[in-house]
């Protein structure tokens, strides 16, 4: 099991390993095949840890040096529990004829109680997200990431049934082998969304940050400085043609810190000299003092106009569940007395030359987020973050991903605004183009497609994830009354 876990761990970004994440779900099966459900449970947690604990390294690199271990241990064993509830139901339904589609039926219900519970969840790591460039992800067109997650799954399954039929010498091969390369062949037959309505020319501000994890507490006003600098350059760049002159600009998350969102002369008079609106991230308070993660509309010769506030914010950091403990585990309990208030609406604005869909950071991780926003009109995608806390790890590549599978998902660019990087373009199939490098200032200005169709997933939301929900507890319901 713990081979298993390793190797879909091996299969997640930066490498582009995706095939060996159907293998280590044959592993999985190989192992659980027969057994009960609590010898199942004990398995599957442990296929998680194995995954889990090197995909998360980055907790510790960020937390380790004031908590030592226990942030990156606690999330792991929270989230590999959920990778055992899924061997569970796999030992129940292993005998059932089939049972490859019920297995991986409860995959993605697994996945999907994870992304949702404890405290909005944590659906870090999803399957999908492991499959970028692969022959699985044209079928997030189709079903998200919960249909490519299935259908990794049930290859992996099938290829451990065909196995075990084999060794049987059990007539029923043939069909399993169908089922093992179906799904590979319908995402690599997938056809793509049509060709772009046009182009435009989006200028990404990247500004940088010292690599300092939690020393870049109460470095706001550092941060703000370095990005407003690099606007000032691309205006430089632009003026002197070096750049051409972008159709909109975006500056990451916690690029800026707002005392007021009506008054910033600075950002007036970088949107009036490029004479296009910006996207500027920045956190706000209301009226009453309460804090928010904005993204604001800054529009030349009008100042702000509109914003969106994050919706999905990250638990034990811009909220603290269970504060008069969390303190040991987050810095966040000390230095944020208040938790954030979230967002209540999709991140659509309205940018002249194109309609804008917006996810924030962690929020793109999340399915309903950018589809939203798509069904809100968006024709354009952007993810505007803030990597600086993580340094030189691979969350930023993981994350990443997410956009890549998003892309594909709605059939739009999607583009990754970082303040210390990666920053790119990620073209609707998926592909990655003009990527920054870490930690260094950069500007790019890069030519994203805009499209207007829909993809079927854009038009489906979550029908797809849970209606494979629902075959999975079927499934087990069903087993529980057979002997396997």
């Amino acid at each position: 099991m713990a081979v298993g876990g390793a190797l879909l761990y091996a299969a997640s970004p930066p490498r582009a390993l995706w095939w060996l994440a159907p293998l280590s779900f044959t592993l999985l099966a190989l192992g659980i095949y027969g057994r009960r459900a609590r010898c199942g449970f004990a398995l599957g947690m442990l296929f998680g840890s194995a995954y889990l604990l090197p995909l998360l390294k980055w907790l510790y690199d960020f937390l380790g040096a004031e908590f030592g271990v226990w942030p990156w241990i606690g999330v792991v064993a929270v989230e590999s529990l959920f990778f055992g509830l899924a061997g569970a139901g796999i030992a129940r339904v292993s005998a059932l004829p089939g049972s490859p589609v019920w297995m991986a039926a409860l995959v993605v219900g697994s996945e999907a109680l994870r992304s949702r519970v404890p405290f909005g969840g944590f659906p870090w790591g999803r399957i999908g997200f492991t499959q970028t460039g692969g022959a699985f992800l044209p079928l997030a067109a189709f079903g998200g990431a919960a249909l490519v997650a299935f259908a990794v799954a049930l290859v992996g399954f099938g290829f451990a049934a065909l196995l075990l039929r084999l060794r049987w010498r059990s007539p029923a091969w043939r069909g399993l082998a169908v089922m093992t390369v179906l799904p590979v062949a319908a995402g690599a037959a997938s056809i793509p969304l049509g060709s772009a309505d046009r182009t435009i020319n989006v200028a990404i501000v990247q500004g940088n940050a010292p690599d300092s994890g939690l020393g870049l507490m109460g470095k706001a006003a550092q941060m703000r400085a370095n990005h407003i600098a690099e606007a000032e350059r691309l205006v430089e760049d632009v003026r002197a043609r070096r750049l051409p002159k972008p159709d909109l600009v975006i500056l990451p998350e916690s690029s800026n810190t707002f005392d007021s969102v009506r008054e910033d002369a600075q950002l007036d008079r970088i949107a009036d000299e490029l004479g296009v609106p910006l996207v500027v991230g920045g956190s706000a308070s209301d009226a009453t003092g309460v804090p928010s993660n904005r993204m604001i509309r800054w529009e030349p010769g009008v100042g702000p106009t509109d914003e969106y506030a994050k919706q999905q914010l990250v638990p034990f950091s811009e909220f603290i569940p269970l504060r008069t403990i969390a303190g040991a585990v987050t810095p966040f309990v000390a230095n944020f007395p208040r938790d954030m208030e979230p967002g209540d609406r999709a991140g659509a604005f309205e940018m002249s030359a194109a309609r804008l869909g917006l996810a924030t950071c962690y929020e793109v991780a999340y399915d309903h987020v950018l589809g939203d926003a798509v069904r809100e009109g968006a024709q354009l995608l952007a993810v505007p973050t803030n990597n600086a806390w993580f340094g030189r790890t691979e969350m930023t590549y993981q994350q990443l991903a997410m956009s890549s599978l998003r892309a594909v998902e709605h059939g739009r660019a999607v583009v990754v605004a970082a303040t210390t990087g990666v920053s790119a373009l990620v073209l609707p199939d998926g592909s990655v183009t003009r990527t920054t490098r870490q930690f260094t200032a950069e500007r790019l200005v890069v030519q994203a497609p805009i499209r207007s169709g829909t993809t079927l997933a854009t038009r489906l939301g979550s029908v797809p994830e849970w209606m494979l929900v629902a075959l999975g507890g079927a499934a087990v319901l069903f087993g529980s009354r057979r002997r396997p």
